[in-house]
């Protein structure tokens, strides 16, 4: 019988309450987990989770710990929280990190110095030198850091990587997404921090279609320029709610990426998303199209649901969904839980092989499990998915400077500073 794994997460905002609890919430009753903590700024998210009504349709009898207690005023905040929390865990349990991106690096290093695993969601810091920090400490300690690039797990997108390693496409030469996300976002805690000074959309989102074209190819990017559209939130503080972003790759290549805080809450898809590549080959091209908003499905509900409450829905099956199952509730389905659950199996599974061994065989074998999944390059960790950092630092430099061409230098230190970079 193998032992479950503890989990805290950090932060209770949406994509906890979108994604991670239930899928957390179905492998506690397949085994894989054990207790569930919630630490979250105050209690206000905490008591929404607790009386989400779907949550407990899906997943009767289940529960989380809540940190701060629920019987804490809701303005009243609790800031370090999570440290106390993360202290008190027993030793090389799991710490998932849904924070705002900004806090992401403080939390991923208070939870490997106190010897936990890691899943945090994309992009995992805003530095490629807190990358390096982070993979340095977690390999030291044989602690696992796994980031949430659900796209990875996509069925399309890991067809597209088989045949791009087997040469069907060509070389990629050229291509553009575009991820334009919900205009409800803006009255969500967004408006807190989704400020100028700490993030915009290319950054925030676009960052799944350029890790996913480091994941279908294994180009390096060398050059980022990126434009932001400024606008206000509803409580008054300014951010980039547009951007348009063009990456360059080693190879000549060039990736154009559309990203916004703008699809109409009265549209029938839940946000716009899409991927094209077009590629060269021997007296011939190949080329990918991933319209990723519409799969096919469409429903028509009676009232409307959901955040925008829309009536008339293109239906994504393949993300997440909540679905009968054999057992009792529901079960979550699709790309998003399997990239959720990967981290967290691997992490249990890993765990669990060394329970019996020496401290110092222990962290040995541990790290050799870890290379193996850096290798493997499926689930994104600190070693395989680095580019995306570099990518992010070169964009907040861009956007900063009015789209100035930021380059990425490679070599022993990577770094990124303005400037064209040299193709060939």
């Amino acid at each position: 019988m193998s032992t479950p794994i503890n989990i805290t997460i950090v932060g209770g905002g949406m994509i906890t309450n979108d994604l991670l609890l239930p899928s957390i919430y179905h492998l506690q009753r397949t085994g894989v987990v054990g207790e569930i903590n919630i630490c979250a700024l105050n209690s206000a998210p905490l008591k929404d989770l607790k009386e989400n009504a779907d949550m407990r349709q899906a997943f009767p009898g289940q529960d989380f710990t809540p940190y701060p207690s629920l019987n804490e005023p809701a303005d009243r905040n609790f800031p370090d929280l999570y440290r106390e929390v993360l202290s008190g865990m027993k030793p090389r349990q799991c710490v998932v990190v849904a924070m705002p991106d900004p806090l992401h690096y403080g939390v991923v290093m208070e939870a490997l110095r106190n010897t936990q695993n890691v899943l945090c969601v994309k992009p995992l810091v805003l530095k490629y030198q807190q990358d390096a920090e982070i993979e340095e400490l977690s390999h030291q300690r044989g602690l696992f850091v796994g980031v949430e690039y659900h796209k990875r797990f996509d069925r399309r997108s890991l067809l597209a990587r088989r045949h791009y390693e087997l040469g069907h496409f060509g070389e990629f030469i050229i291509g553009e997404a575009k991820m334009i996300e919900p205009y409800y976002y803006r009255h969500s805690n967004f408006q807190n921090w989704f400020t100028c000074e700490n993030t915009d959309p290319f950054v925030y989102v676009g960052c799944h279609y350029v890790d996913l074209v480091w994941f279908i190819t294994g180009i390096k990017p060398v050059e980022v320029s990126v434009v932001g559209i400024k606008g206000r939130f509803p409580n008054g503080n300014e951010g980039y709610l547009w951007a348009n972003g063009r990456v360059r790759y080693e190879n000549g290549a060039i990736l154009s990426v559309t990203d916004g805080l703008g699809y109409p809450d009265g549209g029938s898809g839940s946000n716009e998303q899409c991927l094209e590549m077009f590629f060269e080959g021997n007296g011939k091209t190949g080329a990918l199209k991933h319209d990723d908003q519409f799969r096919g499905l469409t429903h028509c509900y009676l009232e409307g649901i959901g955040c925008a409450g829309s009536y008339h829905n293109y239906i994504n099956p393949d993300f997440y969904r909540l679905v009968p199952w054999e057992s009792a509730g529901y079960k979550p389905v699709g790309y998003g839980f399997d990239s959720v659950a990967a981290t967290i199996n691997s992490i249990h599974q890993m765990e669990n092989e060394v329970a019996t061994m020496n401290e110092a065989d222990a962290v040995s074998r541990r790290q050799k499990i870890i290379k193996k999944t850096d290798a493997k390059g499926i689930i994104a960790t600190p070693a395989n998915s680095y580019i995306n950092e570099l990518v992010v630092e070169a964009a907040r430099l861009s956007i900063l400077n009015d789209g100035d061409a930021a380059r990425i230098v490679y070599g022993e230190k990577p770094r990124v500073e303005l400037g064209h970079a040299k193709i060939g």
